[in-house]
């Protein structure tokens, strides 16, 4: 647990201070984590050193500069260069090479994306794809927020469809009409509770539902 614990706790480094570096810079810290950024426009390490936690102007597709500032003692780090695919792959493939043990990258498209996972990257982030399939549930009105994960898997809050509305959990069976899982409940002015067979949903009430992306968006073709 004490290892665990050490390691979330461990600084990040991020390389790249674009829109995409910068929120990511920002949250973390945020989140009380130590960050690390490296940039080799002095304009941008100057406009944002207040912010976090450290900002070194350098070329990270130098592997001698990474080596400078020990990116190698990082256990994650984290390329948000994106403009030039050539230099996220430099860095990227500098980072590996180094031993960091967790690289994550950003890209801008399939190709740059096998590429960089070609090259031994351990996480390969899409933001302007996730953002737009995100976006796309979202404004259709059904759902409220959308997290996708891997193979077509969602976690989704939304307002109940009128199946559920008036029911409890147990009399509407969402897992076997519809292959949904119903996981938390939240009542206008209480916290979200934990479903249960007994929980009763009412038509103003928010919903946690997990379950196959399609069978998701059907599950909210019910309201």
């Amino acid at each position: 647990m004490g290892d665990r614990r050490q390691q979330r706790n461990r600084p990040i480094l991020i390389v790249g201070l674009g829109r995409f570096g910068v929120a990511l810079g920002y949250q973390l810290v945020a989140q009380g984590r130590e960050v690390l950024a490296v940039e080799r426009d002095r304009g941008l390490v100057q406009k944002h050193a207040d912010a976090l936690t450290h900002v070194i102007e350098a070329d990270a597709t130098d592997i001698e500069a990474l080596r400078q500032i020990g990116a190698e003692e990082f256990d994650a780090a984290v390329v948000g260069v994106g403009t030039s695919i050539e230099s996220s792959v430099l860095i990227a493939v500098n980072l590996v090479d180094l031993g960091v043990d967790h690289v994550w990258a950003k890209a801008i498209n399939p190709a740059h994306g096998k590429i960089l996972k070609r090259i031994g990257c351990h996480h390969v982030i899409y933001p302007e794809h996730d953002a737009g399939v995100r976006a796309a549930h979202l404004v259709s009105g059904q759902m409220m927020d959308f997290i996708k994960f891997d193979d077509d898997f969602a976690i989704v809050k939304m307002h109940p469809p009128r199946d559920l509305q008036g029911k409890t959990i147990d009399q509407c069976q969402p897992r076997s009409r519809h292959g949904v899982n119903v996981v938390g409940v939240k009542s206008p002015g209480r916290e979200f509770v934990y479903a249960q067979p007994e929980t009763l949903v009412s038509p103003g009430d928010t919903i946690i539902v997990s379950g196959d992306v399609r069978k998701l968006e059907q599950f909210a073709d019910h309201m």
